[in-house]
This record gives C-alpha cells, sequence and structure tokens, in this order.
C-alpha cells in the first residue's frame, strides 16, 4: 500500500447516496490494510458525520458533501468537506447515557458515536463558508481512550 495513498469523491448532500460514501471508506481502509475493527469504526463514523450535514447542515436542501481519505503514520484520515452553515462538533457536549437507553429521547448520539469511533476529530471553518471535520482512526482499530 503506497503511504500516499490519497482518494476522494463528491456526492450529493442526499441520505441515498450515503453508500456510496460507506463503500468509499472501505475501499480506502481496505488498501490501507486497515482491521475490520478500524474499518468498522471509519465507516460509522463516516456515516454519522454525513448525515449530520445532509439533515442539519443542508436541512435536506441542495448542497454536495467532499470525502477525502489518507493514509499516514498508521491512521486513515478521512475529511468531509461541505458548503453548508459552520458547525464545530466539538461544542456538541457528551450525551447522559445514565438512564436505560429506551427511557433516553431519541436522537443526539451521532457526535457521540463519531468521537467513539475515532482516535481525533478536528474540525475547521472553511473560507468561504463550509466545514471540513478531520476523523482520524487507528489502522489496528484503536479507538481513542475515554
Amino acid at each position: 500500500m503506497p503511504l500516499d495513498d490519497t482518494r476522494s469523491i463528491v456526492i450529493p448532500a442526499a441520505v441515498g447516496h450515503l453508500g456510496e460514501l460507506r463503500a468509499f471508506v472501505r475501499e480506502a481502509a481496505a488498501t490501507a490494510g486497515a482491521s475490520d475493527e478500524a474499518t468498522t469504526d471509519a465507516v460509522q463514523a463516516i456515516d454519522e458525520a454525513a448525515t449530520n450535514v445532509i439533515v442539519h447542515g443542508y436541512r435536506g436542501g441542495p448542497g454536495e458533501i467532499e470525502v477525502r481519505s489518507m493514509v499516514r503514520g498508521g491512521r486513515i484520515e478521512i475529511r468531509l468537506l461541505d458548503r453548508a452553515p459552520s458547525f464545530d462538533p466539538s461544542t456538541v457536549p457528551e450525551p447522559d447515557l445514565s438512564g436505560p437507553p429506551l427511557e433516553r429521547r431519541p436522537g443526539g448520539m451521532g457526535v457521540h458515536l463519531i468521537r467513539a469511533a475515532t482516535r481525533e476529530t478536528r474540525h475547521h471553518p472553511r473560507p468561504g463558508g463550509g466545514n471540513e471535520l478531520i476523523l482520524v482512526c487507528d489502522l489496528e482499530g484503536r479507538s481513542r481512550e475515554g
């Protein structure tokens, strides 16, 4: 696997295109030699992040999502770029998980799941508007502690 293996895909911001992103991340992870656990983590993280962009960022309106993958230092780095209103997921508090799952209010778990599936997440506003979300997963599947 080349160390500089970088690939990208652009999809319309619609839930019907999420399968294309999941397949893209699976292929990038496989090419990088990622473990099954790392692949599952990366696919879950991108699915949750892209769904949030479509539903909450673009609010079902028109738009595009670009995803770029890069392998570096034993990790796969996935960048999700959009032109939706700026939103920094690091500002979202951890959910209250103290009660039984069926008694909790539905929703609000996407950012928590992204954090659980990645070693690191970073957000940057894009010049001219939009977001760049960077999701980093270890190729061996070691999610961040905590």
